[in-house]
């Protein structure tokens, strides 16, 4: 049975009228879907506006008590339920969710050498059997990029690597391919040239990519998401422009992430 796991970031959530077009193309995706999103930049302009400073490491945001605040809000609260609600208003029967809700994801504060993240989360457990039960109700997931330690302390958790998480622990039940959509035509050689895209990455060209320093900030998670996936068993990982999803799905547009 095929699962279509698609991530949504980057302008297309801070573009009304884009994402409105994404919905619009992913109620349209026939089988059962996952929907996970980011919201990154809401969150910082959000986080502006309060006077509550930002700062980002590699891609990755360093979220103290007050950033918590701010990106639970914004993630589960604004973004999550509006989706939600749109794609209700498209026929999609969509349910909002977080790690939180039904137990799904559980994490751990992330315990770094040098760098104190605060309270960003790397999972542990993906309930596939919740998750598998709800996909068989014909219901369509869409996950905010919230955890928690089953303590009760939320956690933020990077978006792509709740994609990967749950791809990884569904792949053994459906035929699952993971997209990662943005407003790029997918990996570019230039990143001012959309043009550019490099049809096909393995593990060495990225590595290669990486030392020349071609691909950088939230590039490089949204990468090693694509390879920790398809090394675990997700059948096919694409990147590339959220509009172009039933190409992305058939491999004709975007990044294919590919074994050596």
């Amino acid at each position: 049975m095929q699962l279509s796991i698609i991530k949504i970031g980057g302008n297309i959530i801070d573009d009304e009228a884009r994402l409105e077009t994404f919905l619009e193309v992913f109620a349209a995706v026939k089988g059962k879907k996952i929907l996970v999103h980011g919201g990154g930049k809401l969150a910082t302009r959000v986080a502006t506006g309060l006077g509550v400073q930002q700062q980002m490491v590699d891609g990755r945001r360093i979220t103290d008590a007050e950033t918590l605040k701010i990106v639970t809000m914004v993630y589960a609260g604004t973004i999550n339920k509006n989706i939600v609600a749109s794609l209700q208003a498209k026929g999609c029967n969509a349910m909002g969710l977080t790690g939180a809700d039904g137990n799904a994801i559980l994490a751990h504060k992330r315990v770094h050498p040098t760098i104190d993240y605060g309270y960003v989360g790397d999972v542990d457990v993906v309930d596939a059997s919740l998750l598998t039960s709800l996909l068989m109700l014909d219901k369509t997931l869409v996950f905010a990029p919230i955890t928690h330690d089953g303590n009760g302390q939320l956690l933020n958790t990077n978006a792509d690597t709740i994609a990967q998480e749950v791809a990884r622990a569904l792949c053994r039940t459906f035929d699952t391919s993971l997209v990662y959509s943005f407003e790029k035509s997918g990996v570019l050689l230039n990143a001012e040239d959309d043009d550019s895209v490099i049809g096909r990455i393995d593990a060495a060209y990225y590595q290669q990519l990486k030392d020349r320093q071609v691909i950088f900030a939230g590039m490089i998670p949204k990468l090693d998401n694509a390879f920790a996936a398809l090394n675990s068993g997700v059948g096919k990982v694409i990147i590339g422009r959220a509009e172009q999803l039933p190409q992305l799905l058939t491999g004709t547009s975007g990044t294919t992430i590919v074994h050596a």
